[in-house]
């Protein structure tokens, strides 16, 4: 977030070119404004001055110390195979005992000249053994001349900051580098309005940098992390105030339904009467299409909470109002399986046009991207003559070669699958903007909801309707306990001899290769794991079939199928035909078979919380309580273990979405979420900061209503704009 034209010089005139390209393709940093804004990871203290006869092992520690010899070696190695290697050996003493420092390589030159026997110096670094000798390999240094105790103890007393780096160019060269452009941060225009900043009592923003580079106190640190947090909470939220308010200023088509018409003849068929949240969450809805300026509403419910019909009636209502709806689903699965269960839902509702239908029905009609040219053709005249009053597709809805007649209201299920750029492009296609309702089963906790999705409104559905089941959750631990996997088996055995049905869910389908690259940049842990590569569903099913669940009529479903036979698969366990269905994350999401009550995940810990609780809830559909077995190989201390054990422990999912973000990187949910850009966020902390970020969303509210276009702010609209790269800004302005 590079400031003012005085920060936008281009690194490569003040650090070098060399240097420049290094940062510029591995840390994204071009501008001297970047590079101030590239924060300190943590700090490291050079910790107390340390005795060499007290020196402990695999610790940092600062010595000061005479050197008492130095001797360079030469030694053939593979990397130098003619005996050009070199290693210098420099002994040190502080006379309660000696300490050997060791150099290799290119390393050895300096230290050799600077490092002659009586030099005085600081030495700084990690003790290690080597040949049952205590050594630092590599130490830093600082030559102390004229013996100035003071220096002695600032040296030492320093936090020395450590950077985000990368393998080719280290922490150090990057402090190296800020040091350089240190200077410029004096010119860093502030985004934040003085009152607020005063009324907060936070320091200025050159200040906050200079502190946060080069502290001399861990208050200094604090206090500098309390103001750049506010400018990032700050700024963002800005950003978010002035798309609501751009928003609100759009006409849009009101769509009120009409009495007697397909919403009224849709909830007089209803076997069940609405849940309180249900009917809380449709009035929030319907007065929001009521208006004319377009809806931007989050539906956030519970695995199971009844979302799908809060949205079909809201698309029957602006079918009332003479418009259509469309419905996004991120996989074909999910698309097919919405369309299925919509038809049935509304019967004779559906048959628009055809012979039985009801007077005031409609036509609800799919479009996929591998349908047959005759279906595809069909469908999209279905669209542009407004035959159809509902389309559900994937995002072969956005194709430019979709019209539709009067579009009304756009649903997106499963948000976190849909870039902004796709959710907007479909927008595009209403002679006036449609009104948007985003659906997300994966519970969203308050602050990102504020930070990610804070240009829309919020709705949470969070009671379960009458007749849904609990679930059991349990680890298997399968490595430790094998007896336990063996009781896994039984108990699907058992649910199905009841009528039943069962899923088993695996990683991966079975006929990819291990693509090298992502062996890379695992943690001990997945490294030690995956000395066997992850249950495939193929392997699995086979095994099942062959073994435990012999004589049971087991099918395999996973996303490389052709679709027809994807959904042929669907049709069969849904009517009770197959028993076991051994499947990849396809059925993540929407798949909806009342029957099922069990599932067993094969290694679980190689999926993410939110993930799991998202499988969990394909079963205890109907009215049998549902059973889900986590089975991991992994050992009991282990942090994966930890994190199965807390998805068993409760089935409230915004206690599990926070276990989730708290795991992962935010930048991850973040900068997926924000349209795929990188995360602006840097030094904020999205769980931690909660307070922050609902206190600069209070503030951007109230600068933003009183001066839309920020003109009394040039240093705030500044921000705004190093924030709102070109594509974000993109998909922030779009209505």
């Amino acid at each position: 977030m590079d400031l003012v034209p005085a920060l936008e010089e281009p690194l490569k005139k003040v650090v070098g070119p060399a240097t420049a390209k290094v940062m510029a393709e591995h840390l994204d940093l071009h501008t001297v404004g970047d590079l101030l804004h590239h924060y300190p990871r943590r700090y490291a203290e050079r910790g107390e001055l340390t005795r060499l006869a007290d020196l402990p092992l695999d610790e940092h520690v600062t010595v000061v110390a005479q050197v008492a010899s130095a001797r360079l070696h030469t030694f053939a190695s593979s990397k130098a195979p003619r005996g050009q290697g070199q290693r210098l050996e420099v002994t040190i003493t502080d006379g309660s005992g000696e300490l050997r420092l060791v150099f290799f390589g290119r390393g050895v030159h300096k230290p050799h000249t600077d490092l002659l026997p009586g030099t005085r110096a600081m030495f700084a670094g990690k003790v290690s053994v080597f040949n049952h000798r205590l050594q630092l390999a590599h130490p830093a240094y600082e030559l102390l001349r004229g013996g100035d105790p003071d220096a002695v103890d600032s040296w030492a007393g320093a936090l020395i900051p450590i950077y985000p780096a990368c393998k080719q160019l280290e922490s150090w060269k990057i402090a190296k580098s800020v040091e350089t452009v240190l200077p410029s941060a004096q010119e860093a225009l502030d985004p934040l309005p003085p009152a607020l900043r005063e009324g907060r009592a936070l320091i200025p923003l050159p200040e906050a940098l200079l502190k946060i580079h080069r502290p001399h106190s861990k208050a200094d640190i604090a206090t500098a992390r309390d103001r750049l947090k506010w400018d990032e909470a700050f700024v963002l939220q800005v950003a978010l105030a002035r798309r609501r308010y751009a928003d609100a200023q759009l006409p849009a088509v009101a769509r009120r339904p009409k009495d007697g018409g397909l919403l009224d003849a849709f909830d007089a068929k209803l076997p069940f009467t609405l849940t309180e949240g249900q009917q809380k969450v449709s009035k929030e809805i319907f007065d929001d299409l009521a208006t004319e300026h377009p809806m931007h509403r989050l539906l956030q419910g519970e695995v199971g909470s009844g979302k799908t019909m809060v949205a079909l009636r809201a698309m029957l209502a602006v079918v009332d109002a003479g418009g259509q709806a469309a419905m996004l689903a991120p996989t074909e699965v999910l698309a097919q399986q919405h369309h299925r269960s919509i038809v049935e839902m509304m019967g004779e509702l559906a048959e628009g046009g055809m012979l039985g239908g009801a007077e005031q029905a409609t036509k609800v009609t799919l479009l996929t991207g591998s349908m047959g040219t005759a279906a595809r053709r069909q469908a999209l005249l279905d669209l542009v003559t407004g035959e159809a009053g509902i389309v559900i597709g994937t995002h072969a809805l956005i194709e430019d070669k979709v019209q539709f007649h009067d579009l009304g209201l756009v649903v997106v299920d499963e948000q976190h699958r849909f870039g902004v750029e796709q959710r907007d492009a479909l927008r595009g296609k209403g002679k006036q903007p449609p009104h948007l309702l985003v659906m997300t089963a994966t519970p969203i906790p308050r602050t990102v909801a504020m930070t990610v999705f804070g240009d829309l409104e919020t709705s949470v559905l969070d009671q379960l309707p009458a007749g849904r089941s609990p679930i059991a959750s349990h680890v298997v631990p399968a490595q430790d306990k094998p007896h336990f996997l063996a009781r896994a088996w039984e108990r699907v055995r058992e649910e199905v001899e009841k009528g039943h049905q069962a899923y088993v869910v695996c990683p991966r389908i079975g006929d990819e290769e291990e693509d090298p690259k992502k062996a890379k940049g695992k943690t001990e842990e997945e490294a030690a794991a995956e000395k066997r590569p992850p249950l495939a569903v193929l392997d699995v099913a086979e095994q099942l079939a062959r073994g435990p669940l012999s004589g049971l009529r087991v099918e395999v479903l996973h996303g490389r199928m052709q679709p027809d036979d994807k959904d042929a698969v669907m049709r069969r366990f849904a009517a009770g035909e197959t028993q076991v269905l051994v499947a990849t994350t396809v059925i993540e999401v929407g798949v909806n078979v009342p029957n099922a009550t069990a599932m067993v995940i094969m290694d679980a810990d190689r999926f993410g919380v939110s993930q799991l609780h998202q499988l969990r809830g394909r079963v205890g559909r109907g009215s049998a309580p549902g059973l889900c077995l986590l089975v991991t190989d992994m050992p009991e201390a282990s942090p994966a273990r930890a994190r199965l054990g807390a998805v068993a422990s409760t089935l409230d999912g915004f206690e599990l979405s926070r276990i989730d973000l708290e795991q992962r990187r935010e930048g991850d949910v973040l900068g997926q979420a924000q349209s795929g850009v990188r995360s602006s966020l840097r030094m904020l902390a999205v769980i931690e900061d909660e307070e922050i970020i609902a206190a600069a969303r209070e503030e951007a509210v109230t600068v933003v209503a009183k001066d839309p276009a920020l003109e009394h702010l040039p240093e705030l609209r500044t921000a705004l704009d190093a924030l709102l790269d070109a594509e974000r800004e993109q998909y922030l302005d779009k209505g």
